[in-house]
C-alpha cells in the first residue's frame, strides 16, 4: 500500500490544500487546523451551518500565519497573532482557549458570510486532548472535530462510487491521508495500526459523517443525499451513523509523502 494523496485545512472547515509531502506532529499535519472561525461569541463554525465557507481558501505561512482567498476579494493576510489575549472558544463539547486574530481578520471574513464572526488561532502551547475513550494521556488535537487524522482508502471509495448514481470525489470526505494498495474495500475497518516509513499511526475509530459531505466542495452547494443514503444502504454505519474513513493519532514525528509505503504494524 501506499500514500497516493495529503491534504490539510489551515483553517477549519474552509478549503483544503494538497501536498506533495507534509509534516507530521503529534497534533497532525503541520498547519492542520490551528486556525477555526467563530461566532463572536466563540462557538465553532463549519460548514454544516455555513456551507459557503467552502468558498475561502487559506494558504499558510511557514510561521503558521495564512492568507486568505475568496474570489471577490482582494486576498489577506493574517499573521500569527503575538498579543497575549486568549479567549475561550468551543468546538462541541471541548473549551479551548485561544487567540484572536486582529480585527482586519474579522472584518474581511465577516464581510464574505455577511454576519459577525470572528478568527481564532490555536497557539501551540495550547493543549486539547483527544477523547480519553479512544486516545492515551497526552495525545491530542487542534481545531479538527476530535483527533489527528483521517485516513481514507481508494478502495473503499471506489466501493461506494461503484453504488452512486453519480461518482464522488475523495475531497467530498476531507481526509488527510489517502492510501491505494488496500487488500479490499473497508479493510481500513479492521486496522489497529500503520507504519509509515519510521511514524506509526494508531487507527482508533471510525468516522462518522455528516451533511458536508453532500456539498461540492468547490463550493459548499448541496447536492442531495449522497453519500450519506448509499453509506447508510450499504450498511456503513456505527452507532446508526454513516462512517467512511477511520480517525487516526500519530506516535510520533516526522515527514509523510506522497508515494510512501504503507504497512500495517
Amino acid at each position: 500500500m501506499r500514500i497516493t494523496h495529503i491534504y490539510r485545512y489551515p483553517v477549519k472547515s474552509m478549503g483544503g490544500q494538497a501536498m506533495e509531502r507534509a509534516n507530521l506532529t503529534l497534533q497532525g499535519l503541520s498547519h492542520d487546523r490551528r486556525w477555526m472561525m467563530v461566532t463572536p461569541e466563540g462557538r465553532f463554525l463549519t460548514r454544516r451551518e455555513l456551507p459557503a465557507m467552502a468558498l475561502v481558501r487559506a494558504q499558510p505561512h511557514d510561521d503558521g500565519g495564512v492568507i486568505l482567498h475568496h474570489a471577490d476579494a482582494s486576498s489577506l493576510s493574517v499573521a500569527v497573532p503575538t498579543t497575549g489575549e486568549r479567549r475561550q472558544v468551543k468546538v462541541w463539547s471541548d473549551s479551548v482557549a485561544a487567540t484572536p486574530a486582529d480585527a482586519a481578520a474579522h472584518d474581511w471574513l465577516s464581510a464574505r458570510f455577511g454576519r459577525p464572526v470572528h478568527l481564532v488561532h490555536m497557539g501551540e502551547d495550547v493543549v486539547r486532548g483527544v477523547d480519553p475513550a479512544y486516545g492515551r494521556p497526552g495525545d491530542t488535537v487542534g481545531f479538527a472535530d476530535g483527533f489527528p487524522l483521517l485516513v481514507t482508502t481508494q478502495e473503499s471509495l471506489d466501493a461506494v462510487n461503484a453504488q452512486l448514481p453519480a461518482p464522488i470525489a475523495m475531497a467530498r470526505f476531507r481526509p488527510n491521508l489517502v492510501i491505494a494498495g488496500a487488500p479490499a474495500a473497508f479493510a481500513e475497518d479492521g486496522w489497529t495500526r500503520l507504519r509509515i516509513g519510521t511514524l506509526t499511526l494508531r487507527l482508533v475509530k471510525p468516522c462518522t459523517r455528516c451533511v458536508i459531505t453532500t456539498q461540492d466542495p468547490e463550493t459548499g452547494e448541496s447536492e442531495g443525499r449522497e453519500p450519506l443514503a448509499t453509506l447508510r444502504k450499504m450498511g456503513r454505519l456505527w452507532q446508526r451513523q454513516p462512517i467512511f474513513g477511520v480517525n487516526a493519532i500519530p506516535d510520533g514525528v516526522g515527514e509523510v509523502a506522497v508515494g510512501t509505503l504503507v504497512e500495517l504494524a
